[in-house]
């Protein structure tokens, strides 16, 4: 008998992702200036108001307000009729410095683990496996696929769906066989936001469904999925003209699946946004999955799961555990594999940030369309640093800027392959 499995991705116009996204636009300005600086900031969106709290500890001169109206104004949100726009919304900012509790913890040297601790308690995962090229499962994989078009459609071509505006969610629901292999895509389930260009809404809906149908899903979709009997809906209410935070409070970290598998693997229950890279619901959980997509492009093992678990303020991992589902391809058990992996990688935070270089601001590109998956590319940034010279006038500012590089996605790499491959003495070469 062959079985489903559904998951889900949403916009980056969606409320919740409006929310993840400024989070991260503020962890990336502070990290800009300051990659020591400790972010944990959590924002609120919903008509005409966007609220950010939480803690910063830095010395970064950061804007708050801009950066919430500039990342508004990218994801689309530029006009009035949208009843939530960049230019008109309010801003409340309420932000404090961390917990000196926590920060004695997390500083190296000060707490009862002289190694720079976790950030928190807790247990992360990291998963990979072999149904797409990204290394991830395929219902996850093309839900992001198609709201990621449906973007560059609405931002880069215009003229081909000009009514597109920011808000959507897309569900996609595969058919494996019972030996778990994708067979087909059952069921796709597409709400877009749209512009009120017709009188008759079913009118319009006629020609969004066509334009998905037509334009949208043959540009990423492999035709080989796809048969009469995929049943596709789209805003299956009819309409769907308000929407984005005027429609729906947007809140930080409210879509913790869709930021990782779309519920093919566990969470351990902690958000990525607007955290900087000394907690470990967000470090450990990119290394946990550096590490399971590497071992699969190896060739050790066709599925993997990992779990890492912390206590705040301790460096090394309480616990590490390894799943493959049977699919090891090496002769051993994945209890001897998670203790080899131990051997190979060290999974202190503070190795962990200098490992795949965390400590730039990547991370905005991150708060929509999924955090894993994604292709590494380089990225350019300006580091500002103010040197303040006291003066018989009094303290006088000179900022130097410099252009630095980073990488986006570092756990996407696919570095450690070889590494891997002579650790488990693995000789046949798998292609994904």
């Amino acid at each position: 008998m062959s079985y489903l499995f559904t998951s889900e991705s949403v916009a980056e116009g969606h409320p919740d992702k409006v929310a993840d996204q400024i989070s991260d636009a503020v962890l990336d300005a502070v990290l800009a200036q300051d990659p020591y600086g400790r972010v944990a900031c959590e924002t609120l969106v919903t008509t005409g108001l966007v609220v950010l709290a939480g803690e910063i500890t830095t010395t970064a001169r950061v804007d708050y307000e801009e950066v919430a109206r500039q990342t508004i104004r990218a994801i689309g949100y530029n006009r009035s009729e949208l009843r939530f726009d960049a230019d008109s919304c309010g801003v409340i900012v309420t932000i404090h410095r961390q917990s000196p509790d926590i920060a004695q913890g997390v500083n190296k040297g000060q707490g009862l683990d002289p190694d720079l601790g976790a950030g928190d308690q807790g247990m992360m995962f990291g998963y990979a496996c072999r149904e797409t090229e990204e290394f991830m499962p395929m219902p996850i994989a093309y839900a992001h696929r198609i709201l990621r078009e449906l973007a560059h459609i609405r931002k880069r071509e215009p003229q081909l769906m000009p009514y597109l505006r920011p808000d959507a969610k897309c569900q996609v629901t595969i058919e494996y066989t019972d030996e778990g292999r994708p067979l087909r895509v059952h069921t796709i389930v597409l709400s877009t936001q749209h512009e009120e260009f017709a009188e008759d809404w079913r009118s319009m809906h006629r020609r969004i469904e066509e334009d998905i149908r037509t334009i949208l899903l043959p540009r990423v979709l492999p035709p080989e999925m796809l048969d009469e009997r995929t049943r596709l809906f789209v805003n299956p209410t009819g309409r769907f003209v308000l929407g984005g935070p005027h429609a729906d409070t947007g809140l930080t970290g409210r879509k913790i699946i869709v930021d990782t598998y779309g519920g093919r693997a566990p969470h351990g229950g902690g958000a990525f946004s607007g955290k900087d890279p000394t907690k470990v619901d967000r470090s450990a959980a990119y290394m946990a999955r550096y590490i399971a997509k590497n071992l699969v492009a190896a060739g050790i093992a066709d599925e993997v799961l990992i779990q890492v678990a912390y206590a705040i303020g301790i460096a090394q991992p309480v616990a590490v555990y390894v799943h493959t589902y049977g699919s090891a391809r090496v002769p051993l058990s994945d209890a001897e594999i998670a203790q080899k992996l131990t051997t190979l990688f060290d999974l202190r935070p503070a190795a962990i940030i200098e490992h795949l270089g965390l400590q730039a601001p990547i991370y905005r590109p991150t708060a929509a369309y999924g955090h894993l998956g994604r292709q590494p590319e380089p990225l350019s940034y300006k580091h500002t640093t103010c040197i303040v010279e006291q003066t018989p006038h009094g303290p006088k500012e000179t900022f130097q800027e410099q252009t630095l590089t980073a990488q986006t996605f570092p756990w996407e790499r696919l570095d450690a392959v070889e590494k891997l491959r002579e650790a488990f003495s693995v000789k046949e070469t798998l292609s994904n």
